[in-house]
């Protein structure tokens, strides 16, 4: 499986309904909790250029929030890139 990060924070509701939607394509993740460390969200925030959560990684693509999430998978474009990133990690190095 490509390697997804997902940048969240405590009693973030759209943190929930981005995982929820990973969870429902059987994709696991690796979530990191800005919350909970000093110096988490600042990481997060140089690496993506935002400050709000979620932010989300699928490989080396920056999906950006819950609303761009949710857009690829009504455009029908969230599976084929979960499925292109399976194949670019499988590729012998």
């Amino acid at each position: 499986m490509p390697e997804i990060i997902i940048y969240t924070a405590g009693f973030c509701p759209y943190c929930t309904m981005a995982k929820r939607l990973l969870d429902k394509k059987g994709v696991t993740y690796t979530e990191i909790n800005v919350d909970a460390e000093p110096g988490l969200r600042q990481a997060m925030m140089e690496k993506t250029q935002r400050r709000t959560v979620p932010q989300i990684y699928i490989g080396t693509t920056h999906i950006g929030g819950f609303d761009d999430l949710y857009a690829l998978e009504l455009q029908k474009q969230l599976d084929p890139l979960l499925v292109k990133s399976i194949l670019a990690a499988e590729q012998p190095s």
